[in-house]
């Protein structure tokens, strides 16, 4: 099984010197729709939105610290808002979620479940094994899933060997899962520095992925 390698770099730790990430590596099965798993989800919505408003945002860690840190980072997160964030908020506003495919809509449960931003990569399109999270600069290129040319400047960025794949605003194109995906890395970010946290919602992925996804399971790469 491959090995990743994950470095959380300085400029990070300088705005956030608590974080906490944890990511997911196994071999799965896409699919197009499971009609279990969103058996699953809106079971998990109709309970969750009896428990939280939108006003409920305000008061949940995992949401507000990664807000404070683009902030820090000099990006407004109104403006590029943090895909955890954005989840919860569609979710509370009573919106159905967005069917992509199994892989996708089973970390988008885990995202509102956890309130943490999820970057799901197809493994195998990742340019070698060391990963690095640092800081986006001015006109470094990067092209966001669905939204063209995306200005990185001052968001969190995770970089192979190529260049970004991955923020909490937006996943690149160039390392997205599709159906032919057998190999997810999903990493969660935990602006929030609560470990524990972290390790149980990359468990919950853990766990969708057997369930759901004929997944063994994995391994799971603390940083």
């Amino acid at each position: 099984m491959r090995t990743f390698h994950i470095q959380v770099l300085p400029e990070i730790s300088q705005v956030c010197p608590n974080f906490a990430g944890a990511a997911v590596y196994a071999e799965f099965q896409n699919s197009l729709y499971s009609e279990s798993l969103w058996q699953e989800i809106n079971r998990f919505l109709a309970e969750y939105r009896q428990q939280y408003t939108t006003e409920s945002i305000k008061e949940m860690p995992s949401i507000q610290a990664t807000r404070q840190v683009y902030k820090r980072c000099g990006k407004d997160p109104s403006r590029y808002r943090p895909s955890g964030e954005a989840l919860v908020r569609r979710a509370l506003q009573g919106k159905d979620l967005y069917q992509i495919d199994t892989a996708v809509d089973l970390i988008n449960l885990a995202s509102i479940a956890y309130g943490y931003s999820i970057g799901g990569f197809d493994a195998d399109k990742i340019q070698g094994d060391h990963l690095t999270l640092g800081i986006g600069r001015e006109n470094e290129p990067y092209e966001g899933i669905g939204r063209g040319s995306l200005n990185i400047a001052g968001l969190p960025v995770y970089r192979d060997m190529f260049g970004g794949i991955g923020t909490p605003t937006s996943d690149n194109e160039r390392t997205k899962m599709e159906i032919s995906t057998c190999h997810i890395l999903a990493i969660v970010n935990g602006y929030d520095g609560n470990r524990q946290n972290v390790l149980s919602c990359a468990k919950y992925i853990q766990k969708l992925l057997q369930q759901f996804a004929q997944s063994t399971g994995g391994i799971i790469i603390q940083f």
